[in-house]
């Protein structure tokens, strides 16, 4: 009992020590972004966008279409969502593959607003506390309509506007089921789920966020197969 005591007590320095660490590199990391420029101004750049469109100005279905596939509880949860990185670590087990990452929506908008898409751990970790910075400065549905003016949907089309009137031709108002639930599958993989790259896998994954639309209450099954 006294050997089992002993090395639960390291394995918490160890996982105290690695963590002060992280916390360091990420906040350190964090911090000379910000240098360069301020949150502020780096928010301001996507809200000064000709086309950028206001919280208000989303029709909803498409609001609804996204939170359903990118984070459900968005609205209940803070800049991290625990539950969330949970499920996703135990779904990247079960499959034997890293398909879930268990960011938040906030967490995606501090990776397009104030960090590079490289992929790497650093940036993971800063995209934390830059996540913590925009929930205590900005409300949710101003982060949520800076995820959309700032995602990447494929073909050059980097806000939800642009990519409305350049899939649909027509602006992002007066967009249907059909089409909303198409665009708000896109930004999780735009090089694939493109749909003038490929038609079948944006069916695909547009029927995903249909399935996930019902499954948290914002349309009946009839509406998703209606589209399907």
């Amino acid at each position: 009992m006294k050997i089992l005591k002993k090395i639960l007590i390291i394995l918490f320095i160890l996982i105290l020590l690695a963590g002060t660490f992280a916390f360091l590199i990420g906040y350190g990391y964090y911090s000379n972004t910000l240098h360069e420029k301020s949150l502020t101004e780096r928010v301001e750049e996507v809200t000064s966008k000709e086309h950028y469109l206001s919280f208000d100005e989303l029709p909803k279905n498409y609001i609804n279409a996204v939170i359903a596939v990118e984070d459900h509880r968005y609205y209940n949860h803070g800049p991290i969502d625990p539950i969330g990185i949970a499920r996703a670590l135990y779904t990247n087990i079960r499959d034997g593959e890293f398909d879930e990452g268990g960011s938040t929506i906030t967490q995606q908008v501090a990776k397009n607003v104030i960090f590079n898409q490289d992929k790497t751990l650093i940036r993971k970790l800063g995209e934390v506390f830059g996540a913590f910075d925009l929930e205590k400065n900005y409300s949710k549905d101003e982060i949520l309509a800076l995820y959309v003016n700032s995602s990447y949907f494929g073909d050059s089309y980097y806000c939800i506007y642009d990519a409305s009137m350049g899939y649909f031709n027509k602006e992002p108002k007066d967009l249907n089921l059909d089409e909303a639930s198409m665009l708000a599958g896109i930004p999780n993989a735009p090089s694939v789920y493109a749909p003038t790259v490929n038609p079948d896998l944006a069916k695909k994954r547009q029927a995903h966020v249909l399935n996930k639309m019902v499954e948290y209450g914002y349309i009946t099954q009839e509406e998703a197969d209606s589209i399907k």
